[in-house]
């Protein structure tokens, strides 16, 4: 479990004002000094995230972040921060003193509400001060756990684990699926995997890795190829295979090369569901036939990498819109966590596959654009619209299939 990237992590997010213990609690929490603890208000600067494993949850990542309340103009840019990782946590622990709950904690417990985000309150520095009881029973009343701990001895950290796994979603505690639930046990899934400028050296991208391991733990078989022997690989097996898997950007070889018959999808198809709202995505799509020259369209990487010769996000995916709709488009791109708040000058936003981010991050900038008023996709979806093959690419998620139809057919902007 050491192994499993942050990104299929849990993710503890410990928010709360300046000098409330936060940073004490997370070395506590850890059982290290991971996080720089001082009197002074304001250490802790960026968010700092430490891996842990926290029995039943399995593999999780604390992210500790700078105080709500930071001020100045370099504190307002830390709070900013911190503000930012709301999106990317999947519990949230808020952290306050003998102070109780003032306007920094009711904010931070209605943003996370509002993401349905699971809320446990600390209070913090319990053995120099007792917890004010009405806080507690105003928490009581909103369903909230509160636990009393003092980092310092010790005392309440075995209930705080206690009531973070006891808050976690229920999602945490399921083994996630990239494709396994799509077939049965004895199933046969052929792989089709390019090797091209994009393909890292010695080793497959984590989608593709993914796919073959979770085919593995449903004790079924995986054939990998390259999109060039497919056709010739299909013939001479003894019969159909259950499922074929491409990279998007050979789906329309791949579709051409597969029979009607045989069931067809992409990794990134696979990623939009496994990270994010995979009907909110094809249903997004349904604004590249919208698109007029001269429109702008944000492409969202989740990753920070150097461009390519042909990079996906910066080159492909921009000349394939641009040519499905009939003239120039403005494109703006955004790398890692950065993401625009105000998405109002688009008339799409196009996601990566969130390799490297979790699903939390993924729904909450869907759901983002989708209160906006702004469609949202992303890559495999997008490019399999543009080469004519979604609803095929789509045909083992029917209700995604479904939601694509319907705002193709609509008037309004999906």
């Amino acid at each position: 479990m050491l192994d499993t990237p942050r990104a299929l992590r849990l993710a503890i997010g410990v928010f709360g004002r300046r000098n409330v213990g936060k940073s004490s609690l997370v070395n506590a929490l850890v059982g290290q000094d991971v996080s720089i603890v001082s009197p002074q208000a304001g250490t802790t600067t960026d968010p700092v995230e430490k891996a842990m494993e926290l029995a039943p949850l399995g593999p999780v990542v604390l992210i500790d972040t700078a105080g709500i309340d930071d001020v100045g103009d370099l504190g307002a840019l830390r709070a900013l921060r911190t503000e930012a990782a709301i999106d990317r946590t999947d519990l949230a622990v808020i952290v306050t003193d003998a102070d109780g709950l003032g306007p920094d904690e009711t904010r931070l417990v209605a943003a996370f509400r509002k993401a349905d985000t699971p809320v446990v309150v600390v209070f913090g520095k319990s053995d120099l001060a007792c917890p004010p009881a009405a806080d507690l029973a105003r928490l009581d009343e909103d369903g909230i756990a509160h636990v009393a701990v003092s980092a310092r001895t010790g005392m309440g950290i075995a209930g705080l684990r206690a009531a973070i796994v006891a808050a976690a979603p229920e999602p945490a505690l399921e083994e996630p699926r990239l494709l396994g639930d799509l077939v049965r046990p004895g199933a046969l899934v052929v792989l089709v995997v390019p090797i091209d400028l994009g393909a890292p050296k010695g080793r497959l991208i984590l989608p593709q890795v993914m796919a073959i391991r979770d085919l593995l733990d449903s004790d079924a078989s995986a054939l990998v190829v390259k999109e060039r022997e497919l056709a010739d690989t299909l013939a001479r097996l003894g019969r159909a295979p259950d499922l074929v898997v491409c990279d998007s950007q050979v789906v329309l070889k791949a579709s051409a090369d597969t029979p009607e018959a045989i069931p067809l999808t992409t990794f990134s198809i696979l990623m939009a569901r496994f990270k994010g709202d995979l009907v909110g995505f094809a249903r997004g799509a349904a604004a590249i036939d919208r698109l007029r020259p001269g429109d702008r369209v944000l492409v969202a990487e989740a990753c920070s990498h150097h461009a390519l010769a042909d990079d996906i996000g910066r080159v492909k995916i921009p000349r394939w819109l641009r040519q499905y709709a009939g003239g120039d488009l403005v494109f703006d791109h955004t790398s890692g966590r950065d993401f625009p708040d105000d998405l109002s000058p688009y008339a799409l936003v196009v996601q990566c596959g969130g390799c490297s981010v979790n699903r939390k991050l993924v729904t909450a900038r869907q759901r983002r654009a989708e209160e906006q008023g702004v469609a949202m996709t992303n890559y495999g979806v997008a490019i399999s619209r543009v080469q004519g093959v979604l609803p095929r690419a789509l045909g083992v998620f029917p209700l995604a299939r479904e939601a694509f139809e319907a705002a193709s057919r609509a008037e309004v902007p999906a």
